[in-house]
C-alpha cells in the first residue's frame, strides 16, 4: 500500500466525534473538549484489577509483531521484549505469552528487570476478546433538540459537565426508543433523536468578572465562596443589564451556530428542532422565545384571526364589563361607537368625556382597565397587537435586563423546561396572570415538567387560569404503571375515606332509627301507625348511603388551558421514588437534578416529538394525555 498523504476523518458516535486517522486524534465536533488519542489496537495485555484487555501502544504492537511473524517463521520461541516502561514479554509458544512486571526498579548499575511478579497473559488479535463493543446509533436523525443548562458548570449531584449529562439523556432516549417505539422501528420509520448540548457559563465566566469577583472575595470560607461565586451568582448575572446580554447573545449564538453546523453535517436532513431547559437556562430559553418575531406571513395571519374573534365578540365583551361595573344603560353609547375590548382599553379620560360618560362612570372604567392591565399579560399576537394596543404590551424581561434579543434561525416545535422557576419570575416581575390567548410567537409546544420536591421548579397553569384549583399531570411511569408506594398511599386514602363514608352512613342511620323508633307504652296500641313508620324507616339506609358514592363518581371539569400549549396541560410532575417519599428535604437537591436520568422525562419528550410526526407509543401509557 502507497503512503498515505491525505487525513482520512472518519465520524464517530452519531457524528458528534471526528477521527482524523493520520493524528491518531478523536475531535468533538460541536463543542470544546480535550483531544483524545486513538489506537489501532493489535496486541493485548490482561489488566489487573478488573481482567479486561489493555492495547498496547503502537509502537510497540509492531514491536511484538515483527518478533512474533519471526519466531513463527524459523520456529524459534522463548523470545524475550522489554516494553518502554521497562516490563518483559516473553513469547513461549503461539499459545503461551506472557508479559512481567518488574518486581523492583532497576538499581544504579541499569540491571535488567527480572521475570518476577504476577505473570499476564499476552494476546495477539481481538479474535475472543469480551469487548462491550456498542451496536452504535442509528444512522436517521428525525428531530434536533437543543439543551441549555442552567446556573454553574456542574449540573447533577456528581459535579458532571453539560456535555456529560446530555450524553446520559441522549443514552436514555436510544433504551426509550427500543423499548417503547419498537414497532416504528422494525418498520424504519423512525431512527433517533439528537439533543446537543449548549454552554453559555464559561463565556459569561471568561469575561473577567471571575477576576473582579475575587478581589472582593473575603478569605474565609474559601470553598462555600467559590462555589457561590461560580454557581448561585449567575441568578444575579442574569438580573444584570449588562451580564444578561452577554447570557442571552451567548445562548442564541450558540444555538444558531450549532444548527448551521449540524446541518453542514447532515444535509438530508428534514426534521424539526426543538429546545430544552434546565433550571435558569429554561428561563434564558423563555425569555428568548417571547421575543422572537414571526414571519410576516404568520404575523398577517395571526392578526386576522385576532381581528376576526374580536370583530365577532367584542361588542358583548364590552357590554359583560359595563353590566359587572353596574354601567348597563351606557351600553348603547359603546355600541354607537362601535367599541370593543381593545378601543376600551385605549380610551382616555378625554375620550369617554367626548362620549358623554358622566365622571363617575368614567371613573369606574378607568380603575377597571388599569387594575386589567396589572392582572393579565397581553403578549404580541396573544388577544391584542402592540402597534395598536402599545400599552398593553406587558414584557415578561424584568425592569433592568436588555430589549435587544437575538433571532433564532428556526422555529422551535417544542420548548421542554426541566425543574423551571418561569413561574416564580414571572410573578417577581409583576405578572400575575398570563392571558390564555397569548402563545409563543415561533414555538407551538410548551411542558413544564418537575420533580415534586424540587426546590427550584414552579407551577405555569395557575397563571393561566388562577381561578380553579387543580393538580398538575402526573407523568406515566415508563414501564406503564404507577409507583407500588404511589397506588398503595392511594388505596389508603381510598380506603380511609369508605370507611370514614361507611360509618358515617352507619351512625346516621342508627341514629335515624332510634329518633323513630314507638315507644314501648304505645307499641301494643298503635299497629297502624307502627306499619306505616316502618316503610320510611326501611327507606332511609337504601338511600342515604348512595350519596358519597354519586358525588366521587362526578367528573372533573373541564379546564382550558389557553393557547400556550396548544390547549394541552402545561404542568407535568413526576413519580418520587419509593426512598425519596421518607424525607422530602433530604431529596430536594437530588430533585432539582435527577431530569438527565429519568426515563419518565425523556419518554414524555419523546412521545410529543414523534407525535408532532404522527408517530405514537406502541402501548399507550396509562393516565397519558
Amino acid at each position: 500500500a502507497g503512503r498515505v498523504t491525505d487525513d482520512v476523518v472518519v465520524p464517530t458516535s452519531g457524528g458528534r466525534y471526528d477521527v482524523h486517522l493520520k493524528k491518531r486524534q478523536r475531535v468533538a465536533v460541536y463543542w470544546e473538549e480535550e483531544v483524545s488519542e486513538v489506537r489501532r489496537c493489535t496486541w493485548f495485555y490482561k489488566g489487573d484489577k478488573d481482567n479486561k484487555y489493555i492495547p498496547y501502544s503502537e509502537a510497540f504492537s509492531e514491536e511484538l509483531e515483527e518478533a512474533y511473524m519471526v519466531a513463527v517463521t524459523l520456529d524459534e520461541w522463548k523470545k524475550k521484549l522489554e516494553s518502554p516502561s521497562r516490563e518483559v514479554i516473553i513469547l513461549h509458544n503461539p499459545k503461551l505469552m506472557v508479559h512481567y512486571q518488574p518486581a523492583a526498579a532497576s538499581d544504579d548499575w541499569g540491571s535488567t528487570p527480572t521475570e518476577q511478579g504476577r505473570p499476564r497473559t499476552v494476546k495477539r488479535g481481538v479474535e475472543n476478546i469480551a469487548a462491550e463493543i456498542p451496536n452504535g446509533e442509528p444512522l436517521q436523525i428525525d428531530h434536533l433538540v437543543f439543551v441549555v443548562h442552567g446556573i454553574g458548570p456542574a449540573c447533577d449531584i456528581r459535579f458532571r459537565s453539560i456535555v456529560q449529562c446530555v450524553n446520559d439523556f441522549r443514552n436514555v432516549s436510544l433504551s426509550m426508543l427500543q423499548a417503547h417505539f419498537k414497532k416504528a422501528q422494525e418498520q424504519q420509520q423512525i431512527g433517533r433523536v439528537e439533543f446537543l448540548p449548549v454552554n453559555w457559563h464559561s463565556s459569561l465566566h471568561s469575561t473577567g468578572v471571575d477576576v473582579d469577583l475575587e478581589r472582593i472575595t473575603l478569605p474565609s470560607i474559601n470553598r462555600l465562596r467559590h462555589f457561590i461565586n461560580d454557581t448561585i451568582l449567575d441568578v444575579f448575572f442574569y438580573n444584570s443589564s449588562t451580564y444578561c446580554q452577554t447570557i442571552v447573545d451567548t445562548v442564541a449564538s450558540e444555538m444558531n451556530r450549532l444548527h448551521r453546523l449540524f446541518l453542514q453535517r447532515n444535509p438530508l436532513f428534514k426534521g424539526g428542532v426543538s429546545i430544552a431547559g434546565h433550571s435558569l437556562g429554561s428561563l434564558i430559553l423563555f425569555d428568548l422565545l417571547t421575543n422572537q418575531k414571526p414571519s410576516p406571513e404568520e404575523d398577517e395571519h395571526r392578526e386576522e384571526g385576532s381581528r376576526t374573534t374580536s370583530s365577532n365578540r367584542g361588542v358583548e365583551e364590552v357590554q359583560e364589563i359595563l353590566k359587572k361595573l353596574e354601567l348597563s344603560e351606557y351600553c348603547g353609547v359603546f355600541e354607537k361607537e362601535k367599541m370593543d375590548r381593545q378601543a376600551l382599553f385605549l380610551c382616555t379620560e378625554e375620550n369617554l368625556k367626548e362620549m358623554g360618560i358622566p365622571l363617575g362612570p368614567r371613573m369606574k372604567i378607568l380603575h377597571y382597565v388599569s387594575s386589567e392591565m396589572e392582572m393579565q399579560v397581553c403578549l404580541l399576537h396573544g388577544s391584542c397587537s402592540s402597534r395598536s394596543h402599545p400599552v398593553a404590551l406587558l414584557s415578561l424581561r424584568s425592569a433592568g435586563c436588555p430589549a435587544n434579543y437575538p433571532q433564532l434561525n428556526y422555529k422551535p416545535s417544542i420548548f421542554f423546561a426541566f425543574g423551571s422557576p418561569i413561574g416564580m419570575f414571572l410573578t417577581v416581575r409583576g405578572v400575575k396572570r398570563i392571558n390564555p390567548n397569548y402563545s409563543l410567537p415561533t414555538c407551538k409546544g410548551f411542558f413544564n415538567i418537575f420533580h415534586p420536591f424540587d426546590p427550584v421548579a414552579y407551577r405555569i397553569e395557575p397563571m393561566i387560569v388562577p381561578d380553579v384549583e387543580f393538580e398538575p399531570m402526573l407523568l406515566p411511569h415508563h414501564k406503564g404503571r404507577k409507583r407500588m408506594h404511589l397506588e398503595l398511599k392511594e388505596g389508603l386514602t381510598r380506603m380511609s375515606v369508605d370507611l370514614k363514608n361507611n360509618l358515617l352512613g352507619s351512625l346516621r342511620v342508627a341514629w335515624q332509627s332510634f329518633t323513630r323508633a314507638p315507644l314501648p307504652a304505645v307499641e301494643a296500641a298503635s299497629t297502624d301507625a307502627e306499619a306505616e313508620a316502618e316503610p320510611g324507616v326501611e327507606k332511609q339506609p337504601d338511600t342515604k348511603p348512595e350519596e358519597p358514592p354519586a358525588a366521587v363518581k362526578e367528573d372533573p371539569p373541564v379546564i382550558n388551558m389557553g393557547r400556550l400549549n396548544g390547549g394541552n396541560r402545561i404542568d407535568y410532575v413526576l413519580q418520587e421514588k419509593p426512598i425519596e417519599s421518607f424525607n422530602e428535604y433530604l431529596f430536594a437537591l437530588q430533585g432539582h437534578l435527577c431530569y438527565w436520568e429519568s426515563e419518565d422525562t425523556v419518554l414524555l419528550v419523546l412521545k410529543e416529538i414523534y407525535q408532532t410526526q404522527g408517530i405514537t407509543l406502541d402501548q399507550p401509557l396509562p393516565g397519558s394525555q
